[in-house]
């Protein structure tokens, strides 16, 4: 009986080991969750193991006149597991119009500022682009962040970009079209092939079809453009420093105002700045977009909103969107101005789309923490219930704080902030008042244009006659404020044409080697007294004549600390950004007609408290 049961015991061993090899051999390797956020496997994290390999994708348009569709050039980065077990993987996507290179910084390639309004420019240089996009590898953005994490990694070129097929457009449909022509691929509805002119398919068996894109600046506007196609798989996206507006970026309410850092960029400039595509394509591309679409329709002579810009603006296609939205941005990005990102926050919340806005403090770019990455893609590709739709919906970086340390809000702009309207009183060429007591007659002052001043220079100034600047009373504590301030400004011009520059600053400018980028400029905004009507039409100054204009200036989240003063700078020509015209244009401001409203948490009350 006894060897009977020694027996009986050892088949059951036996059959159990086999079991627990045969369970061992087919058990999948995962992504693992914890906290609501995908982890580090290690399985998934030796590069030498990765599969990497390119493709191309056959889109529906045909941009550079060979009458064959335009194929995209992408390439993808996952682990083994999607070949060895047959591991199936949400999608991370990014796309770039910069992996093959970016024409040479040559004098000429920006247009000559220095000329009178409403004037022709003088012929830029086109220089080319040398083209340095290889096989199999397009870019290594993003690959040691999210495989390891349990996410396939794909990138590609945007049209008439490195071996991506097309020419490029600079915001045109082609640049929503060829993503959304990526994500149908992911989810078996478009077709890949090997080469960029074979039949050879290739098929994305490793995909989940759940798709999210992130990029920055330009790379940033392409998961916009695509998630306004309503692609269906494109689950979510995030955006950082993107430009929704191409308008918005080389245009301000009518005026012709290159962006932060590239004075005399256009959108033309752009792209002979990016055209890395097919050599043999590029003489039809420029005789087509560059030198006929744009040429005519850009406009830099009234600087007016037409179909031409409406046609690069994101904010008129956000009606098929359905991606959940995490934006990210910086509040002293003069290059991609905060504008960009608050106002397709705001229309994807009246949308009802899930959203969510991360602002810090500092310049261009800047993703959100790893953290609030992790939660939203863990969700919405990986479909784990983390609960982050309910987390709080704006995350801002206070003044003294890292980047990756943001101060949950339940919105922005901060439910708190009411506007406070605040009239001026004068003081030129000296420094006027600014408070909510109206002036009883306060007059007019004059400030005569002279573009060799920087912005700076005349802020710091004690004593000029190229700019009107009007202040609070030193702040007797910390103000908050959140919002995007306005200014209506009554005034005539000396001229017919005449460039219109207002900042907002923070009183005495601080300009040792510790300053924050928070210290001294805290909004601003520009705009074409020649549009006062309306961003669709412009008209001549009739010199002498006052007309009133009202325009936004960049939203902003800030506090100023007590013991400064808040000023309002108005002046002409800012010479980092505008046109120069010959020095001497006399703008005449009326005080009595000159107000700014300023978004204050506590409202008039809070703002009446620190300036008594």
């Amino acid at each position: 009986m006894k060897k009977y049961s020694t027996l009986v015991y050892l088949i059951v061993l036996s059959f159990t080991n086999v079991f627990l090899a045969h369970s061992q051999t087919d058990s999948k390797t995962a992504p693992v969750f914890k906290n609501g956020e995908a982890q580090i496997v290690e399985a998934f994290e030796d590069p030498s193991k990765w599969i990497r390999h390119d493709l191309w994708v056959e889109t529906a348009f045909d941009t550079d006149g060979d009458k064959k569709p335009d194929r995209m050039h992408l390439s993808v980065t996952r682990p083994y597991q999607t070949d060895s077990e047959k591991l199936q993987l949400p999608i991370v996507y990014v796309s770039s119009p910069y992996f093959a290179g970016v024409a040479p910084f040559v004098d000429g390639l920006f247009y000559d500022v220095k000329h009178e309004l409403g004037a022709v420019a003088k012929e830029r240089l086109h220089p080319e682009v040398t083209r340095t996009g290889e096989r199999p590898i397009i870019s290594n953005s993003h690959i040691k962040k999210w495989v390891p994490r349990g996410y396939i990694v794909v990138h590609s070129s945007s049209p008439g970009t490195g071996l991506s097929q097309g020419s490029p457009t600079v915001g045109g449909d082609n640049e929503s079209l060829a993503p959304k022509a990526v994500i149908d691929w992911l989810c078996g509805r478009a077709k890949g092939y090997t080469t960029p002119d074979g039949n050879e398919k290739v098929k994305a068996y490793w995909s989940t079809g759940k798709v999210g894109m992130t990029g920055t600046s330009y790379n940033g506007t392409i998961p916009l453009a695509a998630a306004t196609t309503g692609v269906k798989g494109l689950e979510a996206i995030i955006p950082i420093a993107p430009n929704t507006s191409y308008y918005h970026y080389y245009r301000s309410n009518g005026l012709i105002r290159s962006p932060g850092g590239y004075l005399g960029e256009d959108i033309d400039v752009l792209y002979d700045f990016i055209h890395s595509g097919d050599e043999s394509k590029r003489a039809y591309n420029n005789a087509t977009v560059r030198d006929t679409e744009m040429k005519n329709g850009m406009d830099r002579i009234t600087g007016d909103y037409n179909d031409f810009w409406a046609g690069r603006d994101y904010l008129n296609d956000m009606e098929p969107m359905k991606a959940a939205l995490l934006m990210s941005h910086g509040f002293n990005d003069w290059n991609v101005m905060p504008e960009h990102s608050y106002r397709i926050y705001k229309a994807a919340k009246e949308k009802g789309l899930p959203a969510q806005i991360y602002y810090h403090q500092n310049g261009h770019g800047g993703p959100p923490p790893m953290k609030l990455m992790n939660r939203w893609f863990t969700h919405y590709l990986h479909g784990v219930e983390n609960g982050v739709e309910n987390d709080a919906k704006a995350w801002i970086v206070r003044e003294n704080d890292a980047q990756d340390q943001p101060t949950p809000y339940s919105e922005y702009p901060n439910p708190d902030a009411a506007m406070v309207r605040l009239h001026l009183q004068p003081g030129a060429p000296k420094i006027g008042g600014l408070g909510i007591e109206k002036a009883s007659n306060p007059g007019t002052e004059t400030l005569e244009d002279n573009y060799s001043f920087s912005g700076t220079t005349l802020a710091k100034a004690e004593i000029t006659d190229h700019r009107l600047m009007y202040v609070t009373p030193t702040l007797s504590e910390d103000l908050h404020i959140s919002g995007t301030a306005k200014v209506t400004i009554k005034l005539s011009s000396s001229k017919p044409a005449a460039n219109l520059s207002v900042w907002l600053v923070s009183l005495p400018w601080n300009d040792e080697k510790n300053s924050r980028i928070t210290d001294n400029i805290i909004t601003r905004g520009w705009a074409d007294p020649q549009n006062y009507k309306s961003l669709t039409e412009s008209e001549p100054l009739k010199p002498g004549e006052f007309y009133e204009l009202s325009f936004d200036l960049m939203p902003d989240d800030q506090i100023i600390p007590k013991g400064q003063q808040i000023g309002l700078m108005v002046f002409s020509s800012d010479r980092e950004f505008t046109l120069w015209p010959e020095p001497g244009t006399k703008l005449t401001v009326d005080l009595s007609a000159t107000t700014m409203d300023l978004p204050v948490i506590g409202g008039t009350a809070a703002f009446t408290k620190v300036v008594e």
